[in-house]
């Protein structure tokens, strides 16, 4: 499948580049009239779910991780395992595979393969209730083409050799910075449409392009599913750089803050969208990238995953100490912290978060009045966390992470 004249037009220049969101709803609200209401309370809103998935372990993850890319790398066994937690872990929160009307992936093998096994999963004794036609593949959820570095290890001393370690953290951590174009004779060479190299923006480009012609009108707009767009959910199964660009376009991420981001395995994420505005609903938790109205599902299967995204200095702490109102003298009283715990539940998420553990918790210790610096709160994240966590992170919170700066991609 050839890019679109969209993608061609994005990459000359002839259109402007990735409109926002909400540019993105007023162009599409005139083209059809589909009429999905709500026939209790006017005043509730409509919500759609996305659940985005980056899929499990492959064989090209871990320690030695390879450039990955375009090559169609089949799970490991601990991918398998974690594609399964993900989709029980959806179901114990009440995402039981009927309620997954459609499911996007990727043309690769570990992105599809995690989905089956993720809705498998979810649909548990009940596996009449799903079905592998409900998912749809799209080439433009590939994760990006890493040209001629794809198939190489990271920390290859060659490749630093040749290029520079400066060199590849530029292609590695910004938009616009590609590796040299793959050659016929590279091992792992394909065809048209296959790209030869892509940088962090091309891989955007295509992903919004898909989200827009595809997964939006699955979410919004599409008749004869299952359930009407104000109540239905759509799961998504990618990978690191194709997720990222997706939630950098979706919270309005500066380029040169997306870096900063970091796509565990495995993790659930939900967005919540207004049905009519086609906008985020879920509160935007700020964050050294600038905020993210994305929720992540955590349990005990998975809860190691993002544990970095709260250690000292970590950006979910911090995040979670703005949303509950700190002042810019980076103090919080316990009063602020009970407020801020009541003005994130109207966000109607079910048990929205991590702030409902670790707030919750860190307000019993402190008195209404009583004014802590930053630094003490990190000291009470940290403890708290050590408490869940003996206790399994019970797991009846959904995480209000915005993402971590550690990992690499």
């Amino acid at each position: 499948m050839m890019p679109s004249t969209t993608t061609r037009a994005l990459r000359q220049g002839l259109v402007r580049p990735l409109p926002s969101l909400s540019s993105q709803a007023q162009a599409h609200a005139p083209r059809r009239a589909v009429s999905f209401r709500r026939n209790d309370d006017s005043s509730k809103r409509s919500v759609s779910t996305l659940i985005v998935l980056r899929h499990g372990q492959s064989q090209w993850n871990g320690p030695q991780a390879r450039f990955t890319g375009w090559c169609d790398i089949p799970l490991t066994v601990r991918g398998r395992v974690e594609a399964v937690a993900a989709g029980q872990l959806m179901r114990s929160r009440g995402f039981e595979a009927k309620r997954v009307c459609v499911a996007f992936a990727s043309e690769l093998q570990r992105s599809h393969e995690t989905c089956e096994l993720a809705l498998a999963s979810m649909a548990g004794h009940e596996q009449e209730t799903w079905n592998p036609y409900r998912i749809r593949k799209d080439w433009r959820l590939n994760e990006r083409h890493y040209g001629a570095v794809q198939g190489f290890y990271k920390n290859d001393p060659d490749l630093k050799e040749d290029y520079g370690e400066e060199t590849i953290r530029h292609w590695r951590r910004s938009m616009h910075g590609k590796p040299p174009k793959m050659g016929k004779m590279h091992k792992h060479y394909m065809p048209p449409p296959a790209p030869q190299t892509e940088s962090l923006y091309d891989c955007q480009t295509r992903v919004v392009e898909c989200w827009e012609e595809r997964i939006a009108p699955a979410l919004f707009e599409e008749q004869n599913l299952p359930y009407p767009p104000d109540q239905r959910t759509v799961l998504l199964v990618a990978h690191a750089n194709t997720i990222r660009s997706l939630m950098a376009y979706f919270d309005n991420v500066p380029e040169d803050q997306v870096q900063n981001m970091y796509i565990p395995n495995s993790v659930p994420i939900l967005y919540r969208f207004n049905t009519e505005t086609r906008q985020p609903i879920s509160v935007k938790l700020e964050s050294n990238h600038g905020g993210s109205h994305a929720r992540w599902m955590l349990g005990p299967e998975n809860h190691s995953a993002i544990r970095t995204a709260l250690t000292q200095g970590g950006t979910l702490t911090r995040a979670i100490f703005d949303a509950l109102g700190a002042g810019r003298d980076l103090t919080i009283t316990g009063r602020d912290i009970e407020v801020g715990v009541r003005e994130l539940m109207r966000d109607d998420a079910p048990m929205d978060c991590v702030v409902m553990g670790v707030a919750k918790e860190i307000c019993r210790n402190i008195k209404p009045d009583e004014k802590i610096h930053y630094s003490e709160f990190e000291r009470l994240t940290q403890e708290t966390l050590q408490k869940l966590t003996l206790k399994n992170l019970g797991p009846s919170d959904i995480v209000a992470k915005d993402s971590a700066s550690h990992g690499s991609y």
